[in-house]
């Protein structure tokens, strides 16, 4: 369905994430779990999702911190994982860069992978949207993801130790990676990056301090950019024909 609205746009935008919620809320117990069992007090976990906000670093910073990795290592391996939201940002400001400041910033600030995901999927998919109407939809998106991820990292750092372990709630922290990136698979760029970084991933799964993870994402990126380099040099060229 067109979006025509604002209104219509933050309704889609609303309908489009829902089914994040699925795996948002076992997500967010389990890293207030996991937080609280590595020594963190509620206020300081809550504090952690709330300036953080994203999933994938807390996590890798969490692991870290509880193999007593030096500083440097946690914040480096947190940062090198976020580094995907700089090549969101680039991606998404054709569509929003010209927005009002304030939302600009705001969406900045609630740039996380469903929101990307759901955003670039509309944007494409319907280009002749307004930037009222692109925001709209994004602030939609984002709307039943941030609150419940605040939310649930409270019950999960309230809870503790409480959940028992046959609950296996580090089940959503896959499901939610996989539901994100399946869709994103549309050139064999994407492919071959995942394949590489998977297999990379598998191979330094025994470096110290999870540095592995950097490593395997840095072999998936390079891989990626030189498969595109290969296929546009394969492709056929057209020069352009002198004029008459």
């Amino acid at each position: 369905m067109a979006i025509t609205t604002t209104k219509s746009a933050f309704r889609k935008g609303l309908a489009d994430a829902a089914p994040f919620v699925l795996v948002i809320i076992p997500f967010a117990s389990l890293f207030g779990i996991l937080a609280t069992e590595a020594g963190l007090n509620v206020f300081e976990t809550l504090a952690f999702s709330v300036v953080v906000i994203a999933g994938a670093a807390q996590f890798t910073a969490l692991q870290l911190m509880q193999e007593h990795a030096p500083t440097a290592i946690v914040l480096a391996s947190a940062l090198a994982v976020n580094l995907r939201m700089a090549m969101y940002s680039a991606s998404l400001t054709p569509y929003i860069g010209s927005a009002p400041l304030w939302q600009r910033a705001l969406a900045a600030y609630l740039t996380v992978d469903q929101s990307y995901v759901c955003a670039m999927a509309q944007y494409e998919k319907q280009p002749d949207m307004t930037i009222p109407q692109r925001m709209a939809y994004f602030f939609g998106c984002v709307t039943p993801i941030v609150p419940l991820w605040y939310l649930f990292t409270l019950v999960g750092a309230m809870v503790g130790a409480q959940i028992p372990e046959s609950w296996a709630l580090d089940f959503a922290l896959p499901i939610t990676f996989l539901a994100m990136i399946a869709p994103m698979f549309r050139t064999p760029a994407h492919v071959v990056a995942a394949l590489v970084a998977s297999v990379a991933g598998l191979l330094t799964a025994g470096v110290p301090y999870s540095l592995g993870l950097i490593i395997a994402g840095l072999a998936g990126m390079m891989a990626g950019a030189q498969t595109e380099l290969w296929l546009e040099r394969r492709q056929p060229q057209h020069p352009e024909q002198d004029a008459v």
